[in-house]
């Protein structure tokens, strides 16, 4: 008989790759855990400061390239 873990993990949802890569981009170079999820043509990523948010917005660019990105990215304080 299968534990409930393994019945959980089978039906669970993995993340997609592109989430993966924006928190682990931020997670490398600030050291702060987000979460992220999309939205249709979006990737709306929630940071706990207004500081952190403003900081990833003007790197943006280099945020898509580096994460190879082709979805528009929002940041959410909260």
């Amino acid at each position: 008989m299968d534990s409930l873990q393994d019945i959980l993990a089978k039906y669970g949802k993995s993340e997609q790759p592109e989430l993966v890569a924006v928190k682990r981009y931020v997670d490398e170079h600030y050291h702060i855990p987000v979460s992220a999820a999309l939205s249709g043509e979006t990737i709306v990523v929630t940071v706990p400061s207004a500081a952190l948010a403003n900081t990833l917005r003007l790197q943006i660019s280099k945020i898509q390239t580096d994460c190879q990105l082709e979805k528009r990215l929002i940041f959410r304080i909260g």
